[in-house]
């Protein structure tokens, strides 16, 4: 009996295929979107202007598709966070992501939830900056960090809540 279930539980794994883990935000546009493509710096790929190592991280990444597409990697999985440390270890180099595609005219760009080598087996969750972040700032994790973050109520001080200086938030 033992036998005949791991024997199923086999051709079952075999039959799924891949698990994809991207996890859908409910997005208009949005599409689960698994694929290959080159790590880049989209300034780089814009305009000719290619620092070493995509800029160290000081400039935005995205994922050049073998068909020539630039996809913008807008997010990871911490919101309100880019994709920026999470492929700057790929600058230059394919890379399997996993995530959302989203279609929003006039543009299209990618919301990398996971990522690997490609044909590797196991997948690392986009979370460098979440990690950076709360080690930076001497925090257990990253939790609601925009509310944390020394930078930005510097700047909700200097600008107000909604940017603009001296103006309120209004109460409903």
């Amino acid at each position: 009996m033992k036998a005949v279930l791991i024997t199923l539980a086999t051709v079952l794994a075999l039959v799924a295929g891949p698990a994809q883990a991207a996890k859908e935000w409910g997005i208009d546009g949005e599409e689960v979107a698994q694929f290959e493509a080159k790590a880049v710096d989209v300034l780089c790929e814009l305009t000719g202007d290619c620092p070493p190592n995509c800029g160290d991280g000081k400039r935005q990444m995205g994922l050049l598709t073998d068909d020539g597409k630039l996809r913008l990697a807008m997010k990871s999985n911490t919101a309100f966070a880019g994709a920026v440390l999470d492929l700057l270890p790929w600058c230059g180099k394919r890379v399997e992501v996993d995530g959302l595609l989203i279609k929003a005219d006039p543009m299209t760009f990618y919301m990398v939830q996971r990522l690997r080598a490609p044909g590797a087996e196991k997948w690392t969750n986009a979370l460098a900056f979440s990690k950076a972040w709360a080690k930076a700032n001497k925090q257990k994790n990253a939790a609601r960090w925009f509310r944390k973050d020394p930078t930005i109520k510097a700047l909700i001080d200097e600008f107000g809540p909604v940017g603009i200086p001296g103006a309120e938030i209004p109460k409903p």
